[in-house]
């Protein structure tokens, strides 16, 4: 009697955690606005990606470009900090930038960051490794005009199980030659998360 008893808890107890920890899982759209956590998510980046990408493709400092020098602006897109309260992966925001640059067609983007040094180093292993005819040669980048910077910041109000969440990313383009600032954008984001 009392093994049959031990054996129907066992059971049970088993069942109940088999359907506690099922999982079901359903691919969506990518672009889907699907927001869980009230925290910075992928939908956050990539609306602030392309509004940032509209304002800065339309400014001025385009069109002054192409007047002073006769052909369109290069950029390099710089770090962009996270100084916000979270952990973000700003690298997938700055791609989502350097896309819309290269789609878009109206300035020329080069590599920047570890990238670029990834570069430099297969031109220099070219040096001792390749022929003559197909080695690539030093000092023939093309060199930026212009680089894009910035940061994302956040502040957090909480009080209770309410939370108000506040974003606002900065991004500054910079005249390399005279360090002089030539557009600066922001994208403010707030989300209220109530548990």
């Amino acid at each position: 009697m009392k093994k049959s008893i031990v054996t129907t808890i066992v059971v049970l107890l088993a069942v109940v955690i088999n359907t506690s920890c099922s999982r079901k899982v359903t691919r969506v759209a990518t672009d889907a606005q699907i927001d869980i956590s009230g925290r910075w998510n992928d939908t956050d980046s990539r609306l602030a990606a392309e509004e940032l990408t509209d304002e800065v493709l339309t400014g001025n400092w385009i069109t002054d470009h192409i007047q002073e020098k006769g052909k369109k602006p290069v950029v390099i897109v710089g770090l962009v900090r996270n100084k916000s309260h979270e952990h973000i992966e700003s690298e997938t925001f700055i791609k989502d930038i350097e896309k819309a640059f290269i789609q878009r067609q109206k300035v020329r983007v080069v590599q920047g960051g570890k990238m670029r040094e990834e570069l430099r180093s297969e031109r220099a292993d070219q040096q001792n490794n390749s022929s003559v005819s197909t080695m690539k040669k030093f000092g023939l980048e093309t060199g930026a005009d212009y680089m894009l910077q910035g940061n994302i910041n956040s502040i957090v109000d909480a009080h209770n199980r309410q939370k108000v969440v506040y974003y606002q990313i900065d991004l500054e383009l910079t005249n390399i030659q005279t360090n002089e600032k030539v557009w600066i954008g922001d994208k403010k984001i707030k989300k209220f998360v109530k548990n």
